[in-house]
């Protein structure tokens, strides 16, 4: 009698982690299992398809908040079946609103539920972004950045609602961002198992913002640690959204093997399960060529773009690159160093199963530099503070002081020179310098990755002064005091007269303007890319 009873006990507890693929219906929810080995079971609403637990290996992972698209739906058409496709089961959930479908994808025996959405417009909750709010006490670490987004027990804000004050460090969630052409598993972790819970985002397609965009990715907020895939928003936004295209695939892939790697995910089968939107390989081309005219310090990185899609790639080191595979149609073609534009091509044709021949050289011409500060790689390299503001604000006590910098060019170390001017703190620049003769006409070339607030810069040069630049394009967007510096990329050629520059000592200063102003560093400013005075 014992035995059989420690018989069926056995029996009872393999149940319970053995999964049964496939769903169950309980009242208005669906309760999915993977059948995987590290059990990964999921409850659905049915009414707004908001996910309202995750248990794996047994473990409830999710917060008291849905894991859901932007906010939440509030209301949508939830359907879930069972497909097979290539002999393989799937359970296969589809959430339709007026403006979107949005598909939530499980493979039998694995731990990832895969997501795609497809968007005729962006959606009227707000900005389009898949989170999970997943339990804190379970999951408060975050890769691969660390604490720097943690803001759980925060004694202060230091800007609006999102930046805050953790045992003396700034902290928000806007810095676990990475750039779109370095991404791979973004992941929050925790638990004597190890769990890891992780978002991982083949080329972002029908993203906006090109491969160096970047947004939030993880946030340990206290009451719940958030883990996102921004597919659209308005954080410094400088291009159209792209809708009418499905969005993904992703994954939200659950893990106690360490964080899971982007090369290593298949997400073809899409190809079979009738997600609208979705192109299988067979249906794209590619283009292939050559990059040249960049030195061989700097990375070339080639980006196709067009309404309805966006691609990129790093040359080799003798500029020889291939496309991944993208979609038909007729595209813009940029080649950059490092993240600043150099050439430009239009109407580069693509095919669905052929590739495309098509070159592309630097158009940046030859220059008699007298002097240069930096490197044109559209970002501030080297420049003071450069090293920390992707993941602190500007304010904080690590940072380097923000004060007006006089630089002299011969002596001064890079890190002398301000990454940005703020223009109601460390306005302006002073650059001396000297030069053996009078050139006569030269042109000072500024480059900048950003603007915020109007923001530009106006050189006086010597006791000349150079004209007022028009304002930038306005991007509604807070910058650097979020950790960004990719805008537009404005850069201003200053013509200076002959007779201006003199032999022997000469003095430039480059002062931020712009006719509107504000409060500590959340005021008009410039970030600097590069300074150049050429013949």
């Amino acid at each position: 009698m014992l035995l059989h009873l420690l018989f069926l006990s056995v029996i009872a507890f393999a149940s319970s982690v053995l999964a049964a693929f496939g769903f169950t219906q309980s009242g208005s929810n669906y309760v999915i299992d993977a059948g995987s080995d590290n059990a990964l079971v999921f409850t659905v609403n049915g009414g707004s398809c908001d996910i309202t637990s995750i248990k794996f290996r047994g473990t409830e992972l999710q917060g008291s908040t849905g894991t859901h698209l932007s906010s939440g739906l509030g209301s949508a058409t939830v359907k879930v079946e069972k497909v097979t496709a290539s002999s393989v089961n799937y359970v296969k959930v589809t959430c339709t609103t007026s403006t979107l479908t949005h598909y939530m994808v499980v493979k039998e025996g694995e731990s990832n539920i895969y997501l795609g959405t497809y968007i005729k417009s962006e959606p009227s909750v707000g900005e389009l972004r898949f989170i999970a709010r997943l339990k804190s006490s379970v999951l408060p670490e975050e890769y691969p950045y660390g604490k720097v987004s943690t803001t759980a027990g925060s004694s202060s804000a230091v800007e609006g609602s999102d930046v805050f004050i953790v045992g003396g460090e700034t902290r928000s969630k806007f810095y676990s961002s990475t750039r779109f052409i370095d991404k791979d598993a973004q992941c929050v972790y925790g638990g004597s198992d190890v769990i890891h819970a992780c978002v991982l985002a083949p080329q972002p397609e029908s993203s906006s913002g090109g491969p160096f965009f970047r947004d939030i990715e993880s946030n340990n907020a206290g009451d719940e640690t958030n883990l996102y895939w921004y597919m659209n928003s308005g954080h410094v936004q400088t291009e159209a959204y792209r809708t009418n295209v499905l969005h993904g695939p992703y994954i939200l892939a659950f893990s106690r093997s360490g964080v899971p790697k982007l090369k290593e995910q298949d997400t073809s089968f899409f190809s079979g399960l009738s997600i609208t939107g979705y192109v299988p390989t067979s249906g794209r081309g590619y283009v292939s060529g050559t990059a040249s005219g960049i030195s061989g310090s700097f990375q070339r990185v080639v980006h196709w773009y067009n309404s309805a899609a966006q691609y990129w790639t790093i040359a080799s080191s003798n500029g020889a690159f291939t496309s991944p595979a993208m979609k038909p149609g007729t595209y813009t073609m940029v080649l950059y160093q490092g993240e600043y534009k150099v050439a430009t091509a239009t109407g580069v044709s693509v095919s669905a199963g052929q590739t495309t021949s098509k070159s592309i050289a630097s158009t940046e011409t030859t220059r008699n530099s007298l002097w240069k500060i930096g490197e044109f790689d559209g970002q501030p390299t080297g420049f003071l503070n450069a090293d920390k503001f992707l993941r602190m604000h500007p304010s904080d006590s690590r940072m380097s002081k923000w004060t007006p910098a006089t630089y002299t060019v011969g002596s001064s170390s890079l890190s002398q020179f301000p990454m940005a001017i703020f223009q109601n703190v460390n306005n302006p620049v002073t650059i001396k310098f000297n030069l053996g003769s009078a050139p006569g006409a030269a042109t000072l070339r500024i480059a900048t990755t950003l603007s915020f607030a109007g923001a530009r810069p106006q050189a006086k040069v010597n006791s000349w002064s150079g004209p007022a630049p028009a304002a930038p394009t306005k991007i509604d967007s807070r910058g650097v005091t979020r950790g960004a510096y990719r805008g537009y990329g404005e850069v201003y050629d200053v013509s200076i007269p002959s007779g201006t520059l003199v032999s022997g000592s000469n003095t430039i200063t480059i002062t931020s303007i712009s006719g509107s102003s504000g409060d500590t560093f959340l005021n008009p400013n410039i970030i600097f890319d590069a300074v150049e005075l050429f013949t």
